[in-house]
C-alpha cells in the first residue's frame, strides 16, 4: 500500500486493555482534509460514534485517534467525558481545534475507558507520525482479528494519478446497517465534502452493507473517509460536482477499496474457516434479493452445514422460505460452488454426492439459488459457522 499525500500515521502501547501490543492509532491530517462518515444505526451507539456523527457538520478534519480493546460503548457520562478528553489531549499536542479530531473505539462494551492513558503516548505519536505506515496502523486496530486488512488503488487521469488506501478491523458483532466495524478510506484526491458523502453512502451498499458474520450489528460501526486534496499539486482539479465525468473512474477505483476490505472481514470472521458468498437471482426485486440472501447468510443451520463440508440444501429451502419475501417452491433451483443440486422444486435428478462432497472441502464457497419469479439480483459475503466461534466469544470479556 502506497503512501497517501497528506496522511500520516503513527501506533502506541497505551495499555487500553491488552499488554505488550499496539492499541492506539493516531492518523495526522493535512488542513484542508475532507472527511465524511457513516455509522451504525443502533439505537445503542458508542459515545465515539456520537461524537463522530456531531463533528461531520464542519466536513473537514485534522486527525484520527482510534483506540482497540475497549469500546467505550454503554458507558454513560464516563464515556463522553472519555471523548471530549481525548480530543483535548490529541488537538493539545498537534495544535488544532478539538471538533477536528475523529474519534474510534472497539473492545468490550460496558467497560469505562481510562482516556487519561492518552496522554502519556499523545506527543510521542504527534512526533513519530509518518506516511505509509498502513501495516502498523491495521495491526493497532484489532481485536479478534487474525490479520491486518488493508486495501488500495491508484486511479489514473492522463498522466495524472489519484491513490485510495484503506484499512478495517472487524471479525465478530458483525452485521452492518451502514458501513461496518471500524474502517477508515484515504484518498488525495480533492474531493468537495458533498460529493464525497455520496460516494461514500453509496460505496456501502454493496460492499460493507452486504457482509454478515453473525447477524449482530455493532454499537460501534463506524466508516470514515478522508479527502486531503493533496493531488491538487500535482494538476488534478477538484470534483466538485457529482455529475464530473471523471467520477466514474474515481468510484470504481473507491468501490474497489470498499469490496476489498468488505471481502477480508467476511473472510477473517472469528472461528471462520471458509467464505461464503451467497448469490440470489430470478427474485422479485433486487431488496427482495438481499433480504433473502442475508436470510441464508445469517442462518446457524446453513453456515454449520458448510463448515461441515455438507451441501444440505434442504437448510437453504428453510432460509429463503422464512425470509418473508416472495418466493416459489416449485420453481427454486440451488447450486453449491457451480454444481446444481436441486432444480424447480427437487433435488437435481443428475445429482452427485462425490462431486458435491469433493467441492464443499474448498475454502470458499458459492452459494447460488435462484427463484425465477423475477429480475432480482444482489449478492452477500460470510463466512461459515465453527466450535471456534463459540470458544472466542465464550469468554470475550472475561
Amino acid at each position: 500500500m502506497p503512501p497517501v499525500a497528506g496522511v500520516r500515521l503513527a501506533t502506541a502501547a497505551a495499555g487500553i486493555r491488552y499488554a505488550g501490543r499496539t492499541d492506539v492509532l493516531l492518523a495526522l491530517l493535512d488542513p484542508g482534509t475532507a472527511v465524511s462518515g457513516v455509522f451504525t444505526r443502533s439505537k445503542c451507539p458508542s459515545a465515539a460514534v456520537d461524537w463522530c456523527r456531531a463533528r461531520l457538520k464542519g466536513s473537514s478534519a485534522r486527525a484520527l485517534v482510534v483506540n482497540s480493546g475497549n469500546a467505550n460503548a454503554f458507558t454513560g457520562k464516563s464515556g463522553r467525558a472519555a471523548t471530549k478528553l481525548t480530543a483535548d489531549i490529541a488537538a493539545k499536542a498537534l495544535q488544532c481545534a478539538p471538533g477536528d479530531v475523529f474519534l474510534a473505539s472497539t473492545g468490550v462494551i460496558g467497560e469505562p475507558l481510562d482516556a487519561s492513558k492518552f496522554a502519556g503516548v499523545m506527543d510521542r505519536l504527534a512526533a513519530d507520525a509518518a506516511p505509509g505506515r498502513w501495516q502498523e496502523a491495521a495491526n493497532a486496530i484489532m481485536t479478534t482479528d487474525t490479520f491486518p486488512k488493508g486495501a488500495a488503488a491508484l486511479v489514473r487521469f492522463g498522466s495524472k494519478a489519484v491513490t485510495i488506501c484503506g484499512i478495517a478491523k472487524g471479525a465478530g458483532m458483525i452485521a452492518p446497517d451502514m458501513a461496518t466495524m471500524l474502517s477508515f478510506v484515504f484518498t488525495d484526491a480533492p474531493i468537495a465534502p458533498a460529493v464525497l458523502k455520496t460516494l461514500l453512502r453509496e460505496g456501502v451498499e454493496d460492499t460493507f452493507n452486504a457482509v454478515t458474520i453473525d447477524g449482530d450489528t455493532s454499537t460501534s460501526d463506524t466508516l470514515l473517509a478522508f479527502a486531503t486534496g493533496a493531488a491538487a499539486a500535482q494538476g488534478i482539479a477538484a470534483f466538485k460536482r457529482l455529475s464530473d465525468p471523471r467520477l466514474t473512474a474515481f468510484r470504481k477505483g473507491f468501490n474497489a477499496v470498499l469490496g476489498d476490505l468488505a471481502e477480508q472481514v467476511a473472510r477473517d470472521g472469528e472461528g471462520a474457516r471458509k467464505l461464503i458468498e451467497v448469490v440470489v437471482e430470478g427474485a422479485k426485486s433486487k431488496k427482495s434479493a438481499r433480504r433473502i440472501a442475508l436470510s441464508i447468510a445469517n442462518s446457524p443451520l446453513v453456515k454449520t452445514a458448510i463448515g461441515g463440508e455438507d451441501a444440505n440444501w434442504g437448510r437453504i429451502v428453510m432460509a429463503v422460505g422464512k425470509a418473508g419475501e416472495p418466493a416459489n417452491r416449485d420453481r427454486l433451483s440451488i447450486w453449491f460452488n457451480g454444481i446444481r443440486v436441486a432444480h424447480k422444486g427437487e433435488r437435481d435428478p443428475g445429482y452427485d454426492e462425490a462431486a458435491v462432497s469433493t467441492a464443499m472441502k474448498k475454502p470458499e464457497i458459492a452459494l447460488k439459488v435462484a427463484l425465477g419469479i423475477g429480475k432480482g439480483r444482489d449478492r452477500v459475503l460470510t463466512c461459515d459457522l465453527t466450535k471456534d466461534y463459540i470458544a472466542i466469544n465464550g469468554d470475550y470479556r472475561s
